[in-house]
């Protein structure tokens, strides 16, 4: 995948019909979605428990565009290489979840998968300063990780801001997670920001039955997205 800066939505599979993953992902891609995102929880760094390798592995033949796949699981280095095999494009590890995040993103980058970091919404931007060489992307938490639906936080936009002034000219995405709905998405372009997970913002009122609801959904999020833009 070439790198472009261009607006990307990443629908959170954690909000579809669990019943049919298969057939939600076709539906997202076909209503314009961009990437698929995959939450992994472990019911231990996070309180909620998803999505294990086995599943991954079943997600990936219905994914056309591309698969990240974040974890929010401790210990992390552990598991790397399972969902490197089972079909991630990307893996974003937290900065949290272990005590050398640096060792992380090798362990992503040596399994041949675009690797990121993601920030919990109490941890500043400085730390990632001296991992950013070896990022694809951020990921920074708008709400606090381990469920969906949550308030988005106002401060994230200046954390965004303040990875955008890091990253400078760097081939990195800067990615949002947390009550992104086309009122957040704004504030959030103007900050720098270029990729946005959407989990009840794009799942909401649709189905695979329904499945223009969620191209209605989608296309909301784009326009207020291009229209901060200028």
């Amino acid at each position: 995948m070439s790198f472009d800066r261009s607006i990307k939505i990443a629908p959170s599979i954690l909000s579809a019909d669990f019943a049919n993953f298969g057939q939600e992902i076709q539906a997202i891609e076909a209503q314009g979605a961009d990437w698929v995102h995959v939450d992994v929880m472990d019911g231990h760094f996070v309180p909620n428990l998803t999505f294990g390798p086995p599943a991954v592995k079943a997600f990936r033949p219905h994914v056309k565009t591309f698969m990240d796949v974040h974890l929010m699981i401790a210990p992390v280095d552990p598991y790397i290489e399972a969902y490197a095999d089972a079909g991630a494009d990307m893996i974003v590890a937290h900065y949290e979840a272990g005590p050398h995040p640096h060792r992380t993103l090798q362990a992503i980058k040596a399994t041949g998968t675009k690797a990121g970091i993601s920030l919990n919404p109490g941890t500043p931007a400085s730390v990632i300063e001296h991992l950013l060489p070896l990022c694809d992307m951020v990921l920074v938490m708008s709400v606090n990780p381990g469920f969906g639906g949550q308030k988005f936080i106002p401060s994230s936009v200046e954390k965004v801001r303040q990875v955008r002034e890091m990253i400078g000219d760097r081939d990195i995405h800067i990615q949002v997670d947390g009550g992104v709905d086309p009122t957040t998405i704004g504030p959030l372009v103007e900050a720098g920001a270029d990729c946005f997970v959407a989990g009840s913002a794009v799942f909401k009122g649709g189905s695979v039955d329904t499945p223009e609801v969620y191209g209605d959904n989608i296309r909301a999020l784009r326009a207020a997205a291009k229209a901060a833009q200028g």
